[in-house]
């Protein structure tokens, strides 16, 4: 696979020469962005695949919703709609896609849209809803959005600076493109991760003068949904989890650390189910013979499957910054939108 990447090197060439070309129309105003009037705080990544994007939004949520008039814009992804959605109770993963929905369910005193056009849809909220602050989930290469302050996610073991451009790599842009970041966010850091390390990567890191902040995954002690107990309970099950998420290696390794025994169905990140699909599920859950037995799954597959099997558990997640780091950067939030004007 590498070796065929590696031969696709001309294309990368063409590919960086087309980001480049745009970011430089961007930059100077030839391609028209747009400055609204309230802060926008944009969560993004220059690479493809899962950066922890959905825990970061959810972190920022928690940080503000209860101080600010929030709402979270997002363009859907894998929906089966098209044009702004403002979230209600009667809509589907398929409506709006799971990570909007997901935000949707779980925090009640805020607004959540779906938008493939973001500047349009950060104008409907202005106009219906009147937000303090929109979250703009995954769109730090959606330039026609100005957003106020940029936060740019890459992972512990995948880090930007050591990746290539599509299709050789999975950058989106080049690593030139964190200039616009006002933070950094290193994620799915090991909780152990020891400061000369951290150091070591912040050299990397030190020619965009960008501050830098180290996160990890932080599992929950408890799962939800229709078991609701400790995780160390889940020892005593024969559990089937089912994940539809860019990289689940993380928490399979969660649950090996806790001696649960798995039988996992892998699925392709954002993976819309097929009703072949669910009765496979559950035929599988069906065809297990333990007297303990639960289908567990991600927070973020939930939302899609919970509609179709009645007896499905999920553990959440959230993002846990590293050695109380968590105070400079909210700090950092709260003094940009204390200070924000255009």
């Amino acid at each position: 696979m590498k070796v065929i990447r590696f031969l696709l090197f001309p294309f990368t060439i063409l590919y960086h020469f087309v980001t480049k070309l745009r970011n430089l129309f961007f930059d100077n105003g030839i391609l028209k962005q747009t400055l609204f009037k309230i802060p926008v705080i944009v969560v993004g990544n220059l690479s493809v695949g899962g950066t922890g994007k959905t825990p970061q939004i959810e972190y920022l949520i928690r940080l503000l919703q209860n101080n600010y008039k929030t709402a979270v814009l997002s363009r859907g992804y894998g929906r089966k709609t098209k044009g702004y959605i403002h979230l209600n109770d009667q809509h589907t993963a398929n409506d709006v896609g799971d990570e909007p929905l997901q935000y949707f369910k779980k925090f009640t005193n805020i607004d959540v849209a779906v938008d493939e056009n973001r500047v349009e849809g950060i104008q409907y909220l202005l106009a219906n809803n009147n937000p303090e602050v929109v979250l703009l989930d995954d769109a730090y290469q959606h330039r026609k959005v100005e957003g106020s302050f940029y936060v740019l996610l890459t992972k512990y073991n995948d880090l930007f600076v050591e990746d290539y451009l599509l299709p050789t790599g999975n950058l989106r842009e080049s690593s030139s493109g964190a200039k616009r970041a006002d933070v950094i966010l290193i994620t799915k850091c090991p909780e152990s991760l020891l400061e000369n390390e951290q150091s070591s990567i912040k050299q990397k890191l030190s020619k965009f003068n960008k501050p830098v902040f180290f996160t990890s995954i932080s599992y929950a002690k408890n799962i939800k949904g229709f078991y609701q107990f400790d995780i160390e309970n889940l020892k005593e099950y024969s559990v089937l989890l089912i994940t539809g998420i860019a990289n689940p290696n993380p928490l399979i390794q969660y649950l090996k650390e806790h001696q649960i025994q798995i039988q996992h169905l892998k699925y392709k990140d954002h993976h819309n189910f097929t009703d072949i699909e669910i009765v496979d599920i559950l035929n599988r859950f069906k065809e297990e013979t333990a007297t303990k037995k639960l289908i567990l799954t991600t927070e973020k597959d939930y939302v899609r499957l919970s509609p179709y099997i009645k007896e499905l558990s999920y553990l959440p997640i959230e993002t846990k910054f590293l050695q109380n780091q968590h105070t400079d950067f909210d700090r950092l939030i709260y003094k940009h939108l204390k200070e924000f004007s255009i």
